[in-house]
């Protein structure tokens, strides 16, 4: 009964984070076209890139655990993508819109974090080594893509700095 609730658990999860990264496929270009700052466009370019093979891996991970790959609406992703919509409406071309897009990238970036971090879990309950072992690669990239938008965020405030100096 508990392998059942667990496993049940571990694949609900993991729809909602195959909608929520198929929903960044399409968002994350927004975000590198509108960012001003090179460094963070190509940030935002690199992690697309590896989000489309979190897709590819989450298909994996349904195979492991012979059930369909589909996803499940993720609302808390479509909410943290409408924010950073938001971020480019409402700020100019400049500092502060590529410090927004940072902001709501960052705020995604926590979401996956936590989400893939639940799933690793249930799956290590499972004793699913190979599951365990992509979602951890994924969690992997998602913390350095995390890191490197805050690498981003301190650039833009050094040069802001300079600036003002």
């Amino acid at each position: 009964m508990q392998q059942n609730v667990l496993h049940t658990c571990l694949v609900e999860n993991i729809r909602d984070i195959y909608d929520a990264e198929k929903q960044l496929t399409k968002a994350i270009p927004k975000l590198a076209k509108a960012a001003s700052s090179d460094e963070l466009a190509e940030a935002l370019q690199e992690h697309l890139k590896e989000t489309e093979n979190q897709v590819t891996r989450i298909e994996q991970v349904f195979k492991l655990l012979e059930v369909p790959a589909r996803g499940k609406t993720c609302k808390g992703m479509k909410g943290l993508i409408e924010e950073g919509a938001e971020a480019l409406s409402d700020h100019d071309e400049g500092v502060l819109r590529d410090l927004a897009i940072i902001a709501a990238a960052q705020r995604v970036e926590h979401y996956e974090i936590s989400a893939y971090g639940t799933a690793r879990a249930l799956a290590e309950q499972l004793e699913q080594a190979e599951v365990v072992r992509l979602l951890q690669q994924t969690l992997k990239e998602e913390a350095t893509a995390d890191n490197k938008l805050t690498e981003c965020a301190m650039s833009l405030y050094d040069t802001q700095s300079a600036v003002q100096q």
